[in-house]
């Protein structure tokens, strides 16, 4: 069974970030420039101070009629307080269920107090699906005699 810890070994280090006090334009920008759909939000001293998501700009910008151009990303942020969060050694159906319960398709991911990656709700499909596909294919060589 892989964790959540397994498909953070797969992805990039590299994690992007911005500032609260940033424009919505401008973390609609760097996910888009790097093709994301979350960013977390760090203050002047890199601690995690929350999260803001493709999401939240539909629900909290555009619904709402304010513009992106000048509301800051703080005013729209999950703060950390109220964030899902998970472990690294949590099995990934875990994570999904959560996921899918909680109607979120980003999870940080925490080892103690250190933030070491995040996790998306396709990369947890993608790992359950790869699983399948592992167990499929040893049950069909298992059946065709192969073992």
């Amino acid at each position: 069974m892989q964790t959540v810890g397994d498909i953070l070994k797969g992805k990039s280090k590299q994690m992007w970030t911005i500032l609260p006090d940033a424009t919505v334009y401008e973390a609609l920008k760097l996910m888009a420039e790097k093709r994301i759909g979350a960013l977390m939000v760090v203050d002047k001293k890199r601690n995690i101070a929350g999260i803001i998501t493709e999401r939240d700009y539909a629900r909290k910008i555009a619904l709402k009629g304010k513009t992106s151009l000048k509301t800051l990303v703080k005013d729209i942020m999950t703060p950390f307080s109220k964030m899902f969060t998970v472990k690294p050694g949590i099995p990934v159906e875990d994570c999904m269920v959560l996921m899918t319960g909680k109607h979120i398709r980003h999870v940080p991911v925490f080892d103690g107090a250190k933030f070491i990656g995040l996790v998306s709700i396709g990369d947890t499909v993608k790992s359950v699906i790869s699983e399948k596909d592992i167990l499929i294919d040893q049950l069909s060589d298992y059946i065709a005699g192969k073992y």
